[in-house]
C-alpha cells in the first residue's frame, strides 16, 4: 500500500492506531500499519538513535496500541539513520547522577518492561550499531534481521558500568551462557557474520534489502493463524516479562553503585576521546 503520513495523529480512544492504515506518531516513534497485518515501528533520532526514558515510553505506547489493533499481527522495529541504536548518550551526561537518560534508571526500566509485555511478535531490523542498551533493545524483539555492517556490543564493562536493559535475562537464552558472559565481561564488539553464527541475529541480508527482508519475515509470522501464534508465543516466552522486571531491578541497583566511581568517569571520558580506558578499580 502507499503509506499515508499523518504523524500528528494519535492513538484513538479505543486503543487502536489512528489513521486509515497509515502512519501515526508517538513522540520520536512512528507507526505504519500495512495491509498484510504487519506494522512498522520506526525510531527517528538519526544518526545514532540514542534512547532515553521518553523514547522507550513512546515505543511501549506504540506496541500497546498495536496489541489492540486487529489489523496488526506482527511488528517490524526499525530506526532511521546510520545506527539501529547506540544506547544511552553518556557523552551528554548531566551534572546529576543519571547518565543522560532523560529521567531516572527506574523509570527507564519500568518502560522497558512494557516492551516485553507486548503480545505481538517483533522482528528488529538492525543496521549499524546495536550497542549497550541498544543491544538490550534489539534483544527485546523476538527476532533480529541484520545488515552486513551491523555490529553488536554489550560495552558496559568498557565504560566501567554494569550492564542493563534486561540483558541479564535476554542475552543468555539467545547466544548461550558462555558467549553472553564473554560479551558482558569484555564488552567486545561482535560483527554481523559472527552474530549470525551464534544466533544473535536470525537472518543476515544485504544492506539494501534490510527493510524488505525484515518486513517479509514479519509477514510470514502474520500469515500464520493469529490465535495459534499468540498462544505459542505465550508458551515459549512464559514469564519473560517477570524475569525482565526482576533483572532490571538488580541491574539498576548495581548501576547506581558504579555511577559515582572513578572508573565510570574514566570509561566515559576514554570513549569520548576514542582511546583505551585506564581503569584503577576505584
Amino acid at each position: 500500500m502507499t503509506p499515508v503520513t499523518t504523524e500528528a495523529s494519535q492513538p484513538s480512544t479505543d486503543g487502536s492506531v489512528a489513521g486509515e492504515r497509515g502512519a501515526s506518531g508517538f513522540g520520536d516513534v512512528t507507526v505504519e500499519v500495512h495491509d498484510d497485518f504487519v506494522a512498522t515501528v520506526q525510531i527517528h533520532r538519526p544518526p545514532n538513535n540514542y534512547f532515553d526514558v521518553a523514547l522507550i515510553r513512546s515505543l511501549a505506547d506504540a506496541y500497546r496500541a498495536l496489541d489492540a489493533d486487529d489489523g496488526c499481527r506482527a511488528i517490524v522495529l526499525a530506526s532511521e539513520g546510520k545506527h539501529f541504536c547506540a544506547g544511552a548518550n553518556f557523552s551528554s551526561r548531566p551534572a546529576g547522577p543519571e547518565p543522560g537518560l532523560g529521567g531516572d534508571v527506574d523509570q527507564l526500566y519500568t518502560e522497558a518492561v512494557r516492551l516485553f509485555e507486548t503480545r505481538t511478535p517483533v522482528v528488529a531490523a538492525i543496521q549499524g550499531a546495536a550497542i549497550g542498551g541498544g543491544l538490550g533493545l534489539a534483544c527485546s524483539a523476538d527476532f533480529r534481521v541484520a545488515a552486513p555492517e551491523a555490529r553488536f556490543a554489550a560495552n558496559f564493562a568498557q565504560l566501567g558500568f554494569h550492564h542493563g536493559f534486561a540483558l541479564t535475562a535476554t542475552l543468555p537464552p539467545i547466544v548461550g551462557q558462555q558467549r553472553s558472559w564473554e560479551m558482558l565481561y569484555t564488552g567486545r564488539r561482535v560483527a554481523a557474520e559472527e552474530a549470525a553464527d551464534i544466533g544473535l541475529c536470525d537472518r543476515l541480508v544485504d544492506t539494501g534489502q534490510l527493510a524488505t527482508a525484515a518486513h517479509a519475515f514479519a509477514a510470514e509470522i502474520a500469515a500464520a493463524a493469529p490465535l495459534a501464534v499468540t498462544s505459542i508465543r505465550q508458551t515459549l516466552r512464559g514469564d519473560l516479562a517477570d524475569r525482565v522486571r526482576a533483572a532490571t531491578v538488580r541491574e539498576a541497583g548495581e548501576q547506581a553503585k558504579l555511577l559515582p566511581t572513578a572508573d565510570f568517569a574514566e570509561g566515559v571520558r576514554a570513549t569520548a576521546e576514542r582511546r583505551p580506558p585506564r581503569f584503577e578499580g576505584r
